[in-house]
């Protein structure tokens, strides 16, 4: 099999269980939403689990696989199975033991911990001291999805990827069960799904278990990793990458942080508008960025400025036709979503409203969004990741002084427009760096395209509105009317969208599939 061959099949194993997951999460934020509403409940175990997911990105699947996988991929193809095992052994042995160190911090500090993230939980009784508990719950998950990263990266590089991809699906099985069964058992049911996300950690890690005895990896203690020069490119390699995570999550965090102060369910609104918005970037933004970084990297290896100019400018036109739908499609069909998958049970009318008006506010943010992860790649394949990191620095206190500002005013709601305008500020600043960098790349070719999908948009806009009054989105149940309504309103906008840009004779539309599907011969 040719290595074009290898990396379709590759990607379409991983898209195809990205997706599954992607599904059981929604599935997952339903049952959520159901059965705790948004409430002091929910806040505190958004809040809780916000920390785990901080210290994941740091030792886990952000920035330990990146620096991880290119170093044992050597090892493996140029010193042999025997040397990346040993490697692979190391690796194992310092993660497990700086995790159990990390882990039992967190539990023995947690009420610390909690206080700094949450502080203004303080002022309702009992809701910090909740945050707490479950936070000591879902710490050792940490553990679990950090030895699981590495695991990941060591079949990856085996050529196994279904099994590590659809792990996190079994994360979201877990909890949905673990709610579902266990709630009766404890005075907050909450607790249920704490206990859900501790279980999917193990679950998660236990799946690797076969595959790796399957490839006849038998990992085993090696504590002699002092002098092992393999683990000092992995540190080295490691630091770039935990900056620019860690400021990524600590801008959730300030967030997060800033909505504590705030009433009641404050922080379930944010979160499950933020969850809705992450769903086209899965879709159009990170494909997109996945599929141009191959080729803009080869450019920079060749030297070839006037292609990568070119390659970029198209990235950018593309996530902007893109995008531009999505966020009309995001304002328009906030509400009908939430209504017909959130609505009832403990999500009453208040939460419906205000996580509708958090997706609206977040929406416009997306093509800011994408046009930031396109000129970070470009940074990234010109081997510069001090930039990203030291712009990302100065997004977190742009979201930062704009959070206290807004929050005085539109509460929740100016926390999330804080996260927009600090989305717009880190790729205005990105951009125009990266242009000093490479020279000038926005082209009339990015203008022309842009400026027929603007009406093609209008067009659906002014479609969609009209057929989603066709049902009660106010209303609890009337699945089928509003399933019928919403899926209808979505297909007919799709095909609105794209007959006029067919009509308008957008060719980026169709060079934008094929570099999905990877047939671009550029």
């Amino acid at each position: 099999m040719t290595n074009k061959k290898k990396m379709t099949a590759a990607t379409i194993i991983m898209a195809s269980a990205t997706s599954m997951s992607r599904v059981a999460g929604l599935v997952r934020d339903i049952v959520v939403a159901r059965l705790f509403g948004a409430g002091m409940m929910t806040d505190a175990f958004f809040m809780a689990f916000t920390i785990p997911n901080l210290l994941r990105r740091f030792f886990g699947e952000g920035s330990l696989t990146a620096a991880f996988v290119p170093i044992f991929s050597e090892t493996f193809h140029r010193r042999g199975e025997k040397d990346a095992q040993q490697l692979a052994n190391r690796c194992v042995s310092l993660l497990m033991i700086v995790m159990l160190v990390v882990v039992s911090l967190g539990v023995l500090f947690s009420p610390w911990i909690v206080q700094g993230v949450g502080y203004g939980f303080g002022q309702v009784e009992g809701k910090l001291q909740l945050t707490n508990q479950l936070n000591r719950i879902m710490f050792p998950y940490i553990g679990f999805v950090s030895v699981l990263a590495l695991l990941t990266g060591i079949l990856n590089v085996r050529g196994h990827f279904f099994v590590p991809a659809v792990s996190p699906l079994f994360l979201n099985l877990s909890m949905i069960i673990s709610a579902l069964t266990l709630g009766h058992l404890f005075a907050q049911p909450i607790f249920a799904l704490a206990i859900g996300v501790l279980l999917g950690g193990i679950v998660q890690l236990l799946l690797q278990v076969p595959v790796l005895c399957r490839y006849k990896i038998r990992l085993r203690f090696d504590f002699n990793f002092r002098h092992d020069p393999s683990l000092r490119k992995i540190r080295n390699l490691m630091l770039p990458g935990i900056a620019g995570v860690a400021i990524y999550q600590i801008n959730i965090i300030v967030t997060r942080l800033l909505a504590s102060f705030l009433p009641e369910g404050s922080v379930s609104y944010l979160y499950y508008g933020q969850r809705l918005f992450e769903f086209p970037q899965g879709i159009f933004i990170v494909s997109l960025a996945q599929a141009a970084l191959p080729m803009m990297s080869r450019q920079v290896a060749e030297d070839d400025k006037d292609g990568l100019q070119q390659s970029l400018n198209f990235a950018l036109t593309l996530i902007t036709i893109f995008t531009l739908p999505a966020i009309v499609g995001l304002i328009l069909c906030a509400k009908p979503i939430y209504s017909l998958f959130f609505f009832g049970g403990e999500f009453n009318m208040s939460a419906l409203e205000n996580t509708s008006l958090a997706l609206i506010c977040y929406a416009p943010g997306l093509i800011f969004v994408g046009y930031s992860r396109i000129a970070a790649q470009t940074f990234y394949a010109l081997k510069d990741t001090r930039t990203p990191v030291i712009i990302s620095f100065w997004t977190l206190l742009v979201n930062l002084f704009a959070g206290l500002l807004l929050m005085q005013y539109w509460g929740f709601l100016g926390l999330a427009i804080s996260l927009t305008l600090a989305s717009l500020f880190n790729a205005f600043m990105l951009l125009l760096l990266l242009q000093r960098k490479v020279g000038s790349f926005l082209q009339t070719s990015l203008y022309k395209p842009v400026i027929k999908v603007i009406p093609a948009c209008v067009l659906m806009a002014m479609v969609v509105t009209m057929l989603l009054g066709f049902a009660d989105w106010m209303q609890v149940g009337a699945v089928v009317n509003k399933s019928i309504v919403l899926f209808g309103a979505i297909a007919v906008g799709l095909l609105i969208f794209f007959g006029s840009c067919y009509l308008l004779r957008v060719e980026e539309i169709r060079q934008g599939w094929q570099l999905l599907r990877g047939r671009n011969q550029r």
